[in-house]
Formats: structure tokens, C-alpha cells, sequence
């Protein structure tokens, strides 16, 4: 997915939050609801991590110099990285503990409508930006599974915005399901367990964007197309007598690097090795533009198979 539009996705999310999380504070303030309460923490929370996903983005276009020779695409896994923990330590962790605070001493409900109104709006406002992320996410997951595609994708800015709005969702039912029966059967303790719940659902959901970014932020190969891609190219390459190895590696998104080890023919010549590389290294960038940089080394099978054989 292209950057523009992870940074759509982000931007309406994140004036969504921010507007959902003064009107959820007002309402648990005045109605001393500890699921609203939570709610409102939760899109705090959420608000802040659009705004770290922003950074990561702005960092992560800056220009390669001598100290980050391969640019600063990682910057943006690092900055997703951090998101699922604040989810995990602030959503989760005061939920949680708000949760159980009211279940041990419940406190009553005021005005309980004011809660249902600002549900059923945050649920309208959070239905809309998840919305618009799941279609950029359709757009660039094609036929895959969502489960495939999220573990597949090398961009963690709009599924991670399409799991924050899921959880958030999930949340608002959560919340007026435990005021509505709190207030039906009179067990004001339900408002407690509700939030209780929100706080387990945001620290199942930091937990599985924990791992998936932290897969991208250890270093990732590019998708199988490509690698296979490249290996058909370089395979009909006259001057080329066998492929020991492609790898590949995600420097962030839209960054790709390759490194090919190659056994040329004992015939080819130094000029002929030149135009080989040359051309293999133009062909990939036109089929491959998220491909920015491919090293080439010359190294013949068996030496290759001896190095693999003597490494632990």
C-alpha cells in the first residue's frame, strides 16, 4: 500500500479519535460510568498512537546518509512497535484496573441515555474510519485472506489502524452492553466487568500487533513473487551457470534490498558479467519498483555449497 494512503487512513482516524475520546471523558465525568470511562481512555490512547504512526511515517522518508547508508524505512516498524505497547500498557493496563476497582465497589449510573448517545455516535464515527481502512486494506491485500494479507504486509500503518478500529467497535458494543444490563437488572457491578473486558480486548490486540511488527522491525524477505520473479529473470541469463541464492529483505515498505549470489560460466567474460548485472539490475527495478537497491555477488557453486556446509 502506498503511503498516501496509509497516511488517509491515519489522518481520518486520528481526527475521529480525537473527537470520540473529549466526548466519551465529558460523558463518564458526568454520568461516573467506569466502562465510559475506559472507553475514553482507550481513544486517548488510540489518538496518540495515529499521531506516533505519523512520525514513523515522516521519519521513515528521510534521505539515506553515512551513518543509515540503507535510509530509515524501519523507522516506521519501530513506531508501530511502541504503539502496541501503549495500547497494551495504558489502554489495557488502566482499563483493567478501572475494571476491577468498579466490580470490587460498583458505583451507581447517572444518566445513563447521555452514555447511550455518545456509544451510538462513537460507534457511528469509529464505524466510518474503520471503513475507509479496511478498503485500503482491501485494496492491497487482492484475493488473499485478511489473515494472510496482515501477515504478509510489510505496511503495519493500516492494519494496525484496521485492528485499533475492530477493538475500538468491539469496545463500544462491550460498553453498552454492560450499562444497559447494569441498569436492567440492577447489578451495577456489570459496568466494572465491562470495562474489565474492553481492557482484555485492547491487550489481545496489542499483543497480536506486537508480533506481527515485530517481525517486520527484526527484518522480513520480501513476498514470494517477488523472490520467484527475480529467479526467473536471472535464470535466463545466459551468463549466469547457476543461482546460489536470493535474499531479500524489507528496509521499510516501499524499500526492498536484494543480494544475489551468482556462478557465472567460466567462458563469460568480464564485459559480459558487466552487461549481465547491469541488465538484471534494470529489469528488477521495472518489475519490482519497491526494489531500490541489488548487490551482485560472483561466486561459484562449489565454493558457495562449502561455505553452507562448514556454517553452523
Amino acid at each position: 500500500m502506498a503511503a498516501s494512503g496509509s497516511r488517509k487512513v491515519i489522518f481520518a482516524a486520528l481526527a475521529g479519535n480525537a473527537l470520540i475520546a473529549a466526548t466519551k471523558l465529558i460523558a463518564a465525568t458526568i454520568t461516573g460510568s467506569s466502562a465510559m470511562l475506559s472507553e475514553g481512555i482507550h481513544s486517548i490512547v488510540d489518538t496518540s498512537n495515529q499521531g506516533l504512526l505519523l512520525l514513523g511515517l515522516k521519519r521513515a522518508n528521510r534521505p539515506p546518509d553515512r551513518s543509515h547508508p540503507f535510509g530509515y524505512g524501519k523507522e516506521v516498524y519501530f513506531w508501530s512497535f511502541v504503539v502496541a505497547i501503549l495500547i497494551f500498557s495504558v489502554g489495557a493496563g488502566v482499563s483493567i484496573y478501572e475494571g476491577v476497582r468498579h466490580v470490587l465497589h460498583p458505583e451507581p449510573i447517572h444518566n445513563a441515555r447521555l452514555n447511550y448517545l455518545v456509544l451510538g455516535l462513537s460507534f457511528l464515527f469509529e464505524g466510518g474510519a474503520w471503513l475507509l481502512a479496511y478498503k485500503e486494506f482491501s485494496r492491497a491485500r487482492g484475493r488473499m485472506g485478511l489473515l494472510q494479507a496482515v501477515r504478509r504486509s510489510k505496511d503495519p500503518a493500516t492494519f494496525l489502524v484496521l485492528f485499533e478500529d475492530s477493538a475500538a467497535m468491539a469496545g463500544i458494543l462491550v460498553a453498552f452492553l454492560g450499562i444497559y444490563f447494569g441498569q436492567l437488572t440492577g447489578w451495577i457491578w456489570l459496568d466494572g466487568l465491562a470495562s474489565l473486558i474492553i481492557g482484555l480486548i485492547l491487550a489481545v490486540t496489542a499483543w497480536l500487533l506486537a508480533v506481527e511488527t515485530k517481525g517486520l522491525l527484526i527484518g522480513e524477505s520480501a513476498e514470494p513473487e517477488v523472490i520467484s520473479g527475480i529467479r526467473l529473470m536471472t535464470k535466463e541469463l545466459p551468463a549466469v551457470e547457476h543461482i546460489n541464492e536470493v535474499l531479500t529483505l524489507h528496509m521499510g515498505p516501499e524499500f526492498i534490498l536484494v543480494n544475489l549470489s551468482l556462478d557465472f560460466r567460466d567462458t563469460a567474460t568480464a564485459q559480459q558479467i558487466e552487461q549481465a548485472v547491469a541488465g538484471l539490475e534494470s529489469q528488477i527495478r521495472v518489475e519490482f519498483p519497491r526494489v531500490k537497491m541489488v548487490f551482485v555477488a560472483a561466486e561459484s557453486w562449489t565454493r558457495y555449497s562449502e561455505q553452507r556446509s562448514a556454517s553452523p
